[in-house]
């Protein structure tokens, strides 16, 4: 049987399958599901929802007229997400680590369409050029970790908390509030989705009781990190915030740019200096399928998996946030110059192309 590139998931155990020897994990693993997790007919329903509700979003962006306005700080931030989610934080006593998702994040600044659609190239860029989570999958991942917090926790839990007044105090618990919630659906919508595909070696409660207890973990602390982001920008330029939650606010603070050169900075110094800090432990979801099933994940099955994988390795500049090797394609932990690189060029693509996104949305907007 032809098997599929291993998934982030099942990386060590399925080059070594006892757990007593098991192989060094990458420096930089994936993060996302990937296509072992899923049956084709789950996989291709969820990136019909998934493409609906982004074509939603950019009916939405480009119906309110707010694209030019929002594009810089839209652009900026997208890859700000790109290159936060490549520095996995541990969680203390688990064994396992986390990474921020980034959508409650990103609608506090721009709003919960505009919010999608940049989330959404952040995942398309991280499947198409760095292999991480499945094409299979992609349309399970912009669901769970794009139109969830941005369609769903952030209209119904962080507008309403943030109200009428835009203060650090509503922001913070709106941010850590809204966090949980986005992390503790998303994490449910795994289990959910891969119930649905008949993987019986995840049971649905073993599985959700794994899943749920560890991204409430990391949804605090993603929570924190939001809010630390959104009070800071919320002193710089108090529109931003307010404005994306459709509320009155008095104009004032440092110009726009210094916000948007203060996001650029941190952007740079997350994806080249910090990821190679990055925890190398398993993540909420590699680490609850290691310990449901003692190991080993799912293999992929025989039929689209094996050619949607094949498609991947084929397309990926740097699969695994690392260069590609000659030969059969195996990788070694990545040099500290390969994990920059695939930190600066994820977030220029993901800035071009959330631009490029934003400024086609706009023209057409015009031209209808």
């Amino acid at each position: 049987m032809q098997q599929a590139r291993p998934s982030h998931y099942c990386r060590a155990a399925a080059l070594n399958p006892y757990p007593l020897q098991p192989e060094p994990r990458p420096l930089q693993p994936n993060m996302h599901m990937t296509d072992a997790l899923l049956s084709p007919a789950v996989g291709a329903a969820m990136c019909c929802a998934s493409a609906g509700c982004v074509g939603y979003a950019a009916k939405r962006l480009r119906l309110d007229g707010s694209g030019d306005k929002k594009m810089p700080i839209l652009a900026v931030m997208g890859a700000f997400v790109f290159a936060a989610q490549m520095v996995n934080f541990a969680i203390p006593g688990t064994g396992s680590s986390g990474h921020i998702g980034g959508g409650v994040l990103l609608a506090g600044l721009v709003g919960g369409p505009p919010a999608l659609l940049s989330i959404s190239v952040v995942l398309v860029i991280q499947a198409l050029f760095f292999a991480d989570g499945g094409l299979l999958a992609l349309g399970c991942n912009i669901f769970n970790m794009g139109v969830v917090p941005a369609l769903v926790c952030y209209p119904l839990i962080f507008r309403p908390i943030i109200k009428k007044s835009a203060t650090s105090r509503r922001i913070t618990i709106a941010s850590v509030v809204a966090s949980i919630a986005a992390l503790q659906l998303g994490a449910f919508g795994v289990v959910a989705q891969t119930h649905l595909s008949g993987i019986s070696g995840l049971p649905f409660s073993t599985f959700a009781m794994l899943m749920q207890p560890i991204h409430l973990a990391i949804g605090v602390i993603e929570g924190i990190v939001t809010a630390a982001i959104l009070c800071f920008v919320h002193k710089m330029r108090p529109e931003i915030i307010s404005g994306a939650a459709e509320v009155a606010v008095n104009r004032g603070g440092a110009p726009m740019r210094n916000a948007i050169v203060a996001v650029a900075a941190l952007t740079i110094l997350v994806g080249g200096f910090l990821s190679h800090f990055a925890s190398s432990r398993p993540d909420g979801l590699e680490w609850s399928i290691e310990k449901a099933v003692g190991g080993a994940g799912p293999e992929a099955q025989p039929g689209i998996q094996p050619k949607s994988a094949a498609i991947q390795e084929k397309i990926a500049l740097m699969p695994g946030y690392d260069f590609k090797k000659a030969g059969e394609g195996a990788q070694e932990p990545a040099p500290v110059s390969g994990i920059s690189i695939a930190g600066f060029a994820g977030a220029a693509l993901t800035f071009l192309l959330a631009i490029a996104a934003a400024f086609a949305i706009t023209r057409a907007r015009k031209k209808w």
